[in-house]
């Protein structure tokens, strides 16, 4: 466990175990918190309700003129007795353990259903605009792929001897001091401060008795054949190879990266994919009920409610796509719907209907990323948006178009508004 893990875990593990305990009755104590009774009725406090509540306390003694609880609140909030708008009665005993809370430190208890929600696909996944592209998009596909073997290996030695570097074996200690804080700052990772850390290089003996599959290990993770990992290896320069004794685990990791790297450049250009009969079910990708943070809003255009999202730009685009009069509907795909590639799975961002009253190009999906140019993607990562590419192109005939995008702007350029 690192320090920063070890760190952070404490300061949760603290704040876990900490009461939100309020100080005062107040208004804002009240407002938006959930009441349940025992019929299993709720009812959120809005602000007039609340102000209501407050000024009963206030009127019958309640409460004094610093907040607090009087004698006669206490005796009262004791027996249960505190007089409570007509409105309110029915929820008698939650405003008593709301109350509490204050006087006694006993938890109400944590309002998530404001915060947290479980859903399903709304009415918009139905709408024939929707279904139309999903059955366009459906559609799974098999690569064929053609590389020159032996140009593989060149590069992949070249690519090696020029970039594979081990380090020294070494670990850091450091030290942290936690400071007296505040519930807030344990739950910010605030409370524990950082005042030494030293880096040691290990002077134990590299050699274990740990047996290791080098090539079998590169096969697993570049699919390689192992004839062909094997003449790499044997390729590449000897004090290169002997970098191992350092660090197997990191030779493995560090080399096989490296080898993909060129597996997936030489690829690029020699990938072809075919329609098959197999789809993806529409049930098993989007109506298993999933949790979201609910947003202010309900939104309109997309087949959820609320939306979850990976970054602040997908909030951003999805904020666009809601307010756009061209967007009809969109789904932010779930991670269930994949492309196959020769380096891995791969799941678009998301799938989008246009007015085609107002498009030239109706359905679309898109990944977004915070950059248009190519320049700024691995190859590995350039090789998964090629191969998306000619996965659309082969299972709808050109028709739904898949682009990297970094705005909504620039989405709006491929699709090309009607005049």
């Amino acid at each position: 466990e690192s320090y920063e893990e070890f760190a952070k875990g404490l300061q949760n593990e603290i704040s876990a175990t900490l009461q939100n305990r309020p100080q005062k009755i107040e208004i804002a104590l009240f407002i938006d918190k959930l009441l349940t009774n025992e019929k299993g009725e709720k009812l959120r406090l809005e602000e007039a309700q609340a102000k209501k509540l407050m000024f009963a306390l206030i009127k019958n003694e309640i409460v004094n003129e610093e907040e607090k609880f009087t004698e006669i609140g206490k005796e009262k909030l004791a027996t249960n007795t505190i007089p409570l708008p007509e409105n309110l009665e029915p929820f008698r005993n939650a405003i008593n353990k709301l109350l509490n809370s204050i006087y006694t430190g006993e938890p109400f208890g944590v309002d998530d259903d404001r915060k947290i929600t479980t859903i399903a696909v709304n009415n918009n996944f139905y709408k024939k605009e929707f279904q139309a592209l999903w059955e366009k998009i459906n559609l799974k596909s098999i690569y064929e792929v053609q590389f020159d073997t032996a140009k593989l290996i060149e590069d992949s030695k070249n690519k090696i001897n020029a970039q594979l570097e081990i380090a020294d074996r070494s670990y850091e200690v450091k030290e942290g001091v936690l400071e007296q804080a505040t519930k807030e700052q344990m739950e910010n990772n605030e409370a524990i401060i950082l005042v030494d850390r030293t880096n040691k290089k290990l002077s134990t003996d590299v050699y274990t008795n740990t047996t290791y599959d080098i090539v079998g290990e590169i096969v697993t993770i570049t699919n390689l054949k192992r004839h062909t990992v094997t003449e790499i290896l044997k390729k590449i320069k000897p004090l290169k190879f002997l970098l191992i004794r350092k660090n197997p685990e990191e030779f493995i990791a560090k080399s096989s990266k490296l080898i993909n790297e060129v597996k997936a450049s030489l690829i690029f250009n020699n990938i072809i994919y075919h329609k098959i009969d197999e789809t993806h079910d529409a049930k098993t990708v989007f109506t298993n009920t999933k949790e979201a943070i609910r947003s202010s809003e309900l939104l309109k255009k997309h087949i959820y409610d609320y939306i979850i999202t990976d970054s602040e730009k997908e909030k951003e685009f999805s904020k666009a796509l809601e307010n756009s009069a061209e967007v009809t509907v969109y789904a932010k795909l779930p991670r269930n719907f994949f492309i196959t590639t020769p380096v891995a799975n791969y799941s678009p961002d998301w799938a989008i209907v246009f007015d085609k009253e107002k498009v030239r190009h109706i359905y679309f999906v898109a990944e977004t990323k915070g950059s248009d140019s190519d320049l700024d993607l691995r190859e590995i990562e350039k090789l998964k948006l090629h191969c998306a590419e000619e996965h659309f192109k082969a299972i709808s005939n050109t028709e739904v178009i898949f682009k990297k995008i970094s705005s909504y702007e620039k989405l709006l350029e491929i699709v090309q508004l009607k005049q």
